[in-house]
């Protein structure tokens, strides 16, 4: 089964009988929004974001060989497209132009779209949203259900409104389950997200006053992450963490079953006895009914035991074999955030610089203290955190002080973690407080020792990744 120019027809809402001949022949080979990856075939579309339109860039993704076009319903016809409109007399696209679907919303016709292409497939849909641990959680969830279905799941950071329906239209026949992550950042945008997606199982990992700028409460932080248990149908599962009370409080509001995992044993599924190994892994005991496993995973940081619980919890609950979990939870194809890789000087770097949260901060300071050698944290600044954002930084800063021997902060709001580090002890010749991520380099170059451990990490916009470029081992000694 492959995606036509029928199903955009379709997905538009416009009459399945009334469309030209040639539509339900004519192949896309995949959907874009960025022209420059337009190709042979594809269907181009032209969303509106905050810095550029691209309806500026219909014409180039024609010329790239772009199929089909969804644009809004004022914007000029573009050379190189045709109308989509009902024509007998043309059954099949010209060759070298583009059918234009024109569309109130181009945004809402992708999410449309996605959703009529998902409801042509019996697939399994497994739903992941939280504050925090959402990537590493869906990475480990899709090492664990490939053990036995054909998997397919979100690549990288496509969780939100965007890039859930992209990877919903990857969907082909083989696929038995899909493993989805879902990010928001207003109140219904979740529902939105399942709507299309229709989970079968949501797996909600935690709430965090993360987006607390946007939503204002941790509350309405709750609220939002609920829509997917609440979006769920009776005979579906809801995994929910029995240690977040606002997590574990989602069973009321689902008709669906709710499976709790956690640390007590009154969670369905639960862990005692969490051992940290530094780079080793996680050592602890799983307990599931009268079932008892004492594991060693090569996860990072004791945190990671929920991510474990999780993925196996989604196992559980799809009757995959004990066997068939734990290949999954040591799988190559396991692979979480936090990367390590060498640095400078006979150094460590461990690169967790996708994002940040006071919460996801503190985790990665947990692992360090984990680990045998000088621990040195270069951390920057955490935004969207409203209200919060003062006390976050802080909490922060007051665990740094009590783990780490050195401490580079950059960015206004990270000075906070630094003051906070020096009115805990530490000395003021091991804080450095600085602007810039290059400044940052320049001052681990001149510290780095062998067997030293750094932790780089900061908001996505913080581009703290160039901090990790400039003291990997081998680019920055070359340079």
């Amino acid at each position: 089964m492959e995606l036509t120019l029928q199903d955009v027809w379709e997905a538009i809402g416009r009459d399945a009988e009334t469309s030209p001949p040639g539509y339900r022949k004519t192949k896309i080979t995949d959907v874009v929004t960025d022209s420059r990856k337009a190709a042979t075939g594809s269907l181009f579309v032209a969303l509106k974001g905050e810095h550029t339109d691209g309806h500026k860039f219909i014409e180039e993704a024609v010329a790239n060989g772009a199929k089909a076009v969804l644009c809004r319903e004022t914007w000029p016809q573009v050379p190189g497209t045709i109308e989509a409109q009902n024509d007998t007399a043309q059954p099949t696209p010209p060759r070298g132009k583009a059918v234009c679907f024109r569309v109130k919303d181009t945004l809402y016709a992708l999410q449309d779209l996605a959703g009529h292409w998902r409801r042509k497939f019996q697939v399994r849909v497994i739903g992941i949203t939280g504050s925090i641990g959402k990537t590493s959680t869906k990475e480990l969830v899709a090492s664990v259900t490939a053990q036995r279905f054909r998997t397919l799941k979100s690549e990288g950071n496509y969780n939100n409104e965007i890039g859930l329906p992209l990877t919903l239209l990857r969907l082909r026949q083989e696929h038995q389950i899909a493993v989805l992550e879902m990010g928001m950042y207003a109140l219904g945008e979740i529902s939105r997200l399942a709507e299309i997606s229709r989970p079968e199982i949501g797996v909600v990992t935690n709430v965090c006053p993360v987006h607390l700028e946007r939503l204002k409460t941790i509350e309405r932080i709750a609220q939002a992450k609920s829509e997917l248990v609440q979006a769920l149908p009776p005979n579906g599962v809801a995994i929910l963490n029995a240690d977040d009370p606002m997590v574990d409080a989602m069973a009321d509001k689902t008709q669906a079953r709710a499976f709790r995992y956690g640390l007590t044993p009154e969670s369905d599924l639960w862990a005692e006895d969490v051992k940290g190994l530094g780079m080793d892994g996680i050592r602890f005991r799983l307990h599931y009914g009268k079932e008892t496993l004492s594991l060693h995973l090569p996860l990072l940081g004791t945190h990671s035991v929920h991510t474990a619980l999780r993925a196996t919890a989604v196992g559980l609950v799809l009757g995959m074999s004990w066997g068939e979990i734990l290949h999954g939870l040591r799988g190559d194809n396991a692979q979480l955030r936090l990367l390590v890789t060498p640095g400078i000087n006979g150094s460590t770097v461990l690169d967790d610089t996708y994002n940040a949260s006071p919460d996801s901060t503190i985790a990665d300071l947990n692992l360090l203290e984990d680990l045998e050698g000088r621990k040195i944290a270069v951390l920057g600044d955490m935004l969207e955190l409203g209200s919060y954002e003062e006390k976050g930084h802080r909490l922060v800063g007051r665990r740094a002080a009590e783990v780490i021997s050195k401490l580079i902060t950059v960015g206004p709001r990270a000075t906070i973690i630094g003051e906070e580090a020096l009115a805990c002890g530490m000395g003021r010749e091991d804080v450095y407080m600085v602007e810039s991520n290059e400044e940052a380099v320049e001052i681990l170059k001149e510290t780095l020792l062998p067997e030293d451990y750094v932790l780089v990490k900061g908001s996505r916009s913080m581009q703290m990744e160039q901090i990790v470029a400039g003291i990997r081992s081998g680019e920055s000694e070359n340079s």
